[in-house]
């Protein structure tokens, strides 16, 4: 697939989806960008989407009610994934959709796309706003996440060297995604939630006490998921995730570690604290921590998680505001001897 004569259209344009659209369309690829907030699209359609600290480029914004299904090219699904089922509802099984999601969702694991992305770089948008900005640096994982046809790896290498051209942000062609897929969840389930719910950055989850320490258990319980779940994990970052347990088994050096990557997540914020400061009804919770739950199953210990799955449905359905007090909350709820 010649991607400079086919169209790309990019579905919501938060962090990950601004930042995408801005490095095809300034390699001159055939770049729309369709959102379902109102003033985010009359802002992009009159100032184009910027990286703020590198530029803006003029981009085509549709709104999301408007978008009409392209017959050939590539479709970004860079939405979060309780929006996804309005979106496929919408597509034919024979689209090129590729999902730069976190999280896993029940109705776009039943696809049988060929491709999937995953981020570890940070990016952080406002809702109503089409810029964003880039505040921690990583990459941009492209793969296949099933056996594929020779034409179908065409295209997938053909939309990471697309995606790699404007060096925004490192792109890595994978044969499989899914190792880097799951490893970023036992992250991001660790991560999203306890500073969502706090109203905290990203890095004071390793500068206070009682966050680190639930932090390192919640890392500590997605790893052993994963493992019992006999799935495949994959380096992202300095250390593989069969490293960092090791590294949380040992206190002072997950202490010494705590130190070392604490200046690279502070200021940063993760995706779902937007939705708990709105008092948003729905959050990413169920295809983070209720994906991981499921996967333990009825025998498998995960009483962080499930202790999490429980605060956000109780904070979501009161509208409650994040507080720090949550998190002292969330310790006293679990059985003796989860940290031991």
């Amino acid at each position: 697939m010649n991607l400079l004569n086919k169209p790309i259209h990019i579905l919501g344009i938060g962090g990950i989806g601004a930042a995408v659209g801005w490095a095809l369309s300034r390699e001159g690829y055939a770049v729309i960008l369709v959102d379902s907030h109102p003033n985010k699209v009359a802002e992009g359609k009159k100032n184009g989407v910027t990286v703020v600290g590198i530029g803006t480029q003029a981009v085509p914004f549709m709104a999301f009610d408007d978008w009409v299904v392209p017959k050939e090219g590539f479709i970004l699904l860079c939405t979060k994934t309780y929006n996804n089922p309005e979106v496929l509802a919408r597509l034919p099984d024979d689209a090129f959709l590729v999902p730069i999601q976190n999280g896993f969702d029940v109705g776009l694991e039943r696809r049988n796309h060929a491709c999937e992305g995953i981020a570890s770089f940070v990016s952080e948008c406002l809702r109503d706003r089409s810029e964003t900005r880039i505040t921690r640096p990583g990459s941009l994982y492209i793969g296949a996440r099933r056996s594929v046809t020779a034409r179908e790896w065409d295209e997938i290498v053909s939309l990471a060297k697309a995606l790699g051209k404007a060096k925004l942000f490192p792109v890595e062609l994978v044969k499989d995604i899914r190792p880097y897929k799951a490893t970023k969840l036992m992250y991001n389930a660790a991560i999203s939630p306890l500073a969502a719910v706090a109203g905290i950055d990203n890095g004071s989850l390793l500068t206070d006490q009682l966050a680190k320490k639930l932090f390192f258990g919640m890392l500590h319980e997605n790893y052993a998921i994963l493992k019992h779940a006999h799935i495949e994990l994959a380096r992202i970052g300095p250390f593989h995730p069969d490293t960092v347990s090791l590294i949380l088994r040992i206190t002072a050096l997950s202490r010494f570690m705590a130190m070392f990557f604490r200046p690279s997540l502070r200021g940063t914020y993760c995706s779902m604290a937007p939705d708990i400061s709105a008092h948003c009804c729905r959050t990413e919770i169920e295809a983070y921590n209720g994906y991981l739950i499921r996967l333990a199953g009825e025998t498998f210990p995960c009483p962080l998680n499930r202790a999490v799955l429980a605060l956000f449905e109780q904070i979501t359905s009161e509208g409650l505001k994040p507080h720090r007090k949550y998190l002292q909350y969330l310790a006293d709820s679990l059985p003796e001897g989860v940290f031991n």
